[in-house]
């Protein structure tokens, strides 16, 4: 399945078109929240473990593993209708539940890509660390709890909609099943 960047050549992608969504449903319901609301800079880092060495010969040869996938939203402020940052505030501060913060259903989701079907490429992660890296805030401003993002367990990729009204739909691959990340 190949895809191809959606905007017209010599046109730079908006950075609004790369979504992480957290799933504060079921893995078979699942219901769809944006990570990084008011947050102004974040980017996926990919640790790919590459290791360098130089044979007896004097020949360099480099490998390399599948990415480490990482991502920080700061500040991350808090809001009564974010459901899913609700359900990471209630998992962190209310539970301190360590597993089921290591156990997050993420879905990441390149809008600024389509397939011959007009589908944007998306990659479902099932057992992702989401973990709150403070909770507070400068006085007089607002309450902010900014979290750290690794993306873990199973890597399912797909196809992604997001509908007018912000409701996010993953479609599987039928050719690619499930990959280990």
């Amino acid at each position: 399945m190949d895809f191809n960047f959606t905007t017209p050549a010599g046109q730079t992608v908006e950075r609004q078109l790369y979504l992480c969504f957290g799933n504060s449903g079921t893995a078979d319901t699942p219901k769809w929240g944006a990570l990084g609301r008011r947050v102004e800079d974040s980017s996926a880092e990919m640790n790919w473990n590459e290791e360098t060495k130089q044979d007896i010969h004097g020949d360099t040869y480099t490998t390399m593993k599948k990415p480490i996938i990482s991502q920080t939203f700061d500040p991350c402020e808090l809001d009564s209708g974010d459901e899913y940052q609700q359900k990471i505030w209630n998992l962190a501060v209310v539970d301190q539940d360590a597993a089921a913060l290591c156990n997050q259903d993420l879905l990441r989701v390149h809008l600024y890509t389509k397939d011959e079907n007009g589908r944007a490429f998306a990659e479902r992660f099932h057992s992702c660390m989401v973990k709150p890296t403070s909770l507070g805030g400068q006085g007089g401003g607002t309450l902010t709890m900014p979290i750290d993002v690794t993306f873990g367990g199973e890597r399912e990729v797909g196809t992604a909609a997001v509908g007018a009204d912000k409701s996010v739909t993953f479609t599987p691959s039928a050719s690619a099943g499930g990959e280990n990340a």
